[in-house]
């Protein structure tokens, strides 16, 4: 135990009368006389008290600033009131003699350590190494160690070999800006930090890696939110070959439950199998690809009863309607609630209600009522029962419905399940979609998903016996409790299938050689049926951990600006390190 015989959290009432050598760092100097103080000892383990009775212990704690690092050595005795809060708390050390590791040579502190996460976010950050010693934080670093270790036990169980894949490779169309790092050898040539190992994985598993793991460092120049950090973050990045969706599918399903049920802040996990939900039955259900089924609300379409209703904002648009049953709530409450929908989905809702004698009142009431016994016949309304209305274009209403049932779910009581975990997979999604700028037809999702049905519904597609927006992908999404924890995919490892699923959205296969030339070039070596997928490891730490931001979690995380301000992160450079890149920097942003 290098410089000491017991750590601060592990004394006990059967360690009386030991002498004993604590370390650690001087939380708390409290003085009760002249000659009589209690100091609070902490390291990584826990607290123990140290009682000063003598003027000459007294003289030697007084000066030593807090947080900084002691070592005690002192008599185990029983307290005499004890402290049922702390493992220690049957006990206290009467000091021999301390001695200081580490001086703290500043009086007052940026923070109070145990209060740390009260304090300002930037100075949080600023000092992560005193925000950290709170217990509190440093407590979702632990969980996120111990979560990891059990992902990789669970993935290694399961046959998988974690593989270490590069971390300088090439820039690649992937969906986000990439980080690029001059090339010293070459000139006005960048490697490209991975946004994912993606193409590495699937070259694993044509060099013939059957099942291959990895919690894989990822990099994208992506702004901040509250479940996304900006610079880097981490998943478990998984890929099997010769496995259809139904092989991932069973490997997750088995590996995480047992994880999030022993780890989370709530100890029920969905079993296996977890709910499969098509895409567009998502949309069309719940408003949203990312459900929380915890949420017992589903959204309808009320177009053909309500367009016609009167009502200016109905006219010509999709009308989504979403039922709070036994809502008592204030027309007040009501309101705050549909400003909160419209804050975050840029449209307004509407409401109206049934109330205890069954009639329609408040809100568009007025315009319901002419066709209320269809409204009520559609919607199953009973007394007491609240409706939200969306009316937009169909993505616009498909949103907004969505927000709908994520804010009232959460808020009317009754309505929502918090205590569990709740997992489900978004299936087939579509393969193609009509950009929004462009108007022409584009990939929906990632480019090297299967197409359900292979080279057959392509083909068809080709014939125009089929609209090519009705083709779905061997695509899928995990969520957990209305978040993404990853998107994956049967992958299309066939290039004449490649070929023409890219010749859909007219590019050739010299385009698709051109941007991707390792994998193209490796299919035409005989490449296995593969599928993977990758949940995201800080996020599931989140969810784990019951913390709304997933900064609290990482380490050292940037700032929402992608800034470290700990280490001064991003900083200039000197002009020798630029000439030695061949860099010449034209524009300074202030």
């Amino acid at each position: 135990m290098q410089s000491r015989t017991h750590t601060c959290g592990e004394l006990r009432a059967t360690n009386v009368g030991e002498k004993v050598t604590l370390v650690g760092w001087l939380e708390n100097f409290r003085e009760v006389g002249s000659n009589l103080g209690f100091v609070v000892m902490r390291d990584f383990y826990g607290t123990t008290q140290v009682v000063v009775e003598t003027e000459e212990m007294m003289a030697a704690f007084k000066p030593i600033n807090k947080e900084s690092t002691i070592k005690v050595e002192g008599v185990v005795r029983e307290r005499s009131s004890k402290n049922n809060k702390i493992s220690t708390g049957d006990i206290e050390v009467v000091p021999e003699n301390v001695t200081v590791l580490g001086k703290c040579i500043y009086n007052e502190l940026p923070f109070e350590v145990n209060r740390s996460r009260e304090a300002d976010e930037t100075q949080r950050l600023k000092y992560r190494y005193l925000d950290l010693r709170n217990p509190e934080v440093k407590n979702n670093i632990i969980l996120r160690c111990n979560v990891v270790k059990a992902l990789r036990d669970a993935m290694s169980a399961h046959g998988f070999m974690e593989i270490t894949t590069p971390i300088l490779t090439a820039s690649s169309p992937e969906g986000a800006r990439d980080y690029l790092v001059p090339a010293r050898k070459h000139p006005g040539k960048f490697y490209a930090l991975p946004q994912a190992p993606q193409q590495f994985k699937q070259l694993l598993m044509v060099s013939g890696i059957d099942r291959y793991f990895q919690i894989a460092p990822c990099f994208r120049d992506e702004d901040a939110r509250g479940d996304r950090c900006p610079g880097e973050f981490y998943q478990l990045d998984m890929e099997m070959a010769f496995a259809s969706q139904e092989d991932v599918f069973e490997v997750l399903e088995d590996v995480l439950p047992p994880i999030f049920a022993k780890y989370g802040k709530y100890d029920i996990a969905s079993s296996a199998p977890f709910k499969r939900i098509p895409y567009l039955e998502a949309m069309e259900n719940y408003g949203s690809d990312k459900p929380d089924l915890r949420i017992d609300l589903r959204v309808k379409d009320v177009t053909d009863i309500l367009e016609s209703c009167g009502f200016d904002k109905f006219t010509g648009n999709v009308i989504k309607a979403v039922k709070v049953s036994n809502c008592t709530e204030s027309r007040k409450v009501v309101d705050g609630l549909c400003e909160q929908v419209e804050v975050q989905a840029g449209d307004k809702p509407y409401w109206f209600k049934m109330d205890e004698n069954g009639e329609i009142v408040g809100g568009i009431s007025k315009f319901v009522k002419p066709v209320a016994d269809k409204v009520i016949a559609a919607l199953d309304l009973n007394k007491n029962d609240l409706v939200v209305v969306a009316a937009a274009k169909k993505t616009q209403a498909i949103k907004t419905s969505g927000v709908i049932v994520k804010t009232f779910g959460n808020a009317i009581p009754g309505h929502i399940d918090r205590e569990r975990y709740e997992f489900c997979w978004i299936v087939d999604f579509p393969m193609y979609e009509i950009g929004e700028e462009s108007g022409e037809l584009e990939f929906c999702h990632n480019p090297f998903s299967m197409p359900s049905g292979g080279i057959e519904t392509l083909e068809k597609a080709e014939r125009g016996e089929i609209d090519p927006l009705t083709i779905t992908a061997d695509q899928y999404d995990l969520v957990v409790n209305g978040i993404e924890l990853s998107s994956g995919a049967v992958r299309n490892h066939d290039p004449e299938i490649m070929i023409k699923a890219f010749k859909m959205v007219n590019l050739g296969e010299e385009d698709v050689k051109s941007k991707f030339p390792a994998m193209y070039n490796a299919f035409c070596y005989g490449a296995p049926p593969h599928a993977g997928i990758a949940p995201g490891v800080d996020r599931m730490v989140m969810l784990l951990a019951g913390e709304d931001s997933i900064r609290e979690v990482i380490p050292f995380p940037m700032n929402k600006n992608a800034q470290d301000i700990m280490m001064g992160a991003p900083s200039e450079v000197t002009q020798k390190q630029l000439d030695e890149l061949n860099i010449a920097i034209t524009k300074k942003e202030d």
